[in-house]
């Protein structure tokens, strides 16, 4: 499946605004299930408006036991794409909601919606990746465990000794 969508397409839709579906993974995001995507896209003019919902299931690892664990992600998508430069001059306003983007197209004839996924799963991925309410560094390895047995040789070190 093609997953670009053309702007000519776009223009011409009734009532300017598309229906587009997509199912399949991304590659460079490690998941269980392809991202779902349902989303609308509206010719707006000068611009274009892509929202809609996307889903899917990650394996990430936890920043505090170091486990492997599925996250289940579900988020909205709303993003504003600017067929030509973008120009002082726009003839049109558009209102530019809060954590809301536009993205130029310097007269490029479709939008990559395999790209824009792909970057919308990757800033949605949580900064602080734990596995559950639980995980405690308990269930990390013991301190004794992480120690290099190759480092013993310098425990019986003496700096600033003179003789």
């Amino acid at each position: 499946m093609e997953n670009f969508v053309l702007i000519e397409d776009i223009e011409n839709a009734k009532d300017g605004i598309l229906k587009y579906n997509f199912e399949e993974n991304i590659e460079g995001i490690d998941s269980d299930t392809p991202v779902k995507a349902d989303l609308t896209i509206k010719n707006l003019g000068e611009f274009v408006e892509i929202s809609g919902n996307v889903k899917t299931i990650l394996n990430l690892e936890c920043d505090i036991c170091l486990k492997p664990f599925k996250y289940d992600m579900e988020f909205s998508i709303d993003e504003i794409f600017a067929k030509d430069a973008l120009l002082e001059d726009y003839g049109q306003e558009i209102e530019i909601k809060d954590g809301q983007f536009v993205t130029d197209l310097n007269g490029a004839d479709r939008i990559d919606i395999y790209d824009l996924l792909y970057q919308s799963v990757i800033l949605n991925i949580p900064n602080k990746k734990v596995c559950g309410i639980n995980c405690s560094r308990d269930n990390f390895q013991k301190e004794e465990d992480l120690t290099d047995p190759r480092l013993e040789v310098f425990k019986n070190i003496r700096l600033g000794e003179n003789k």
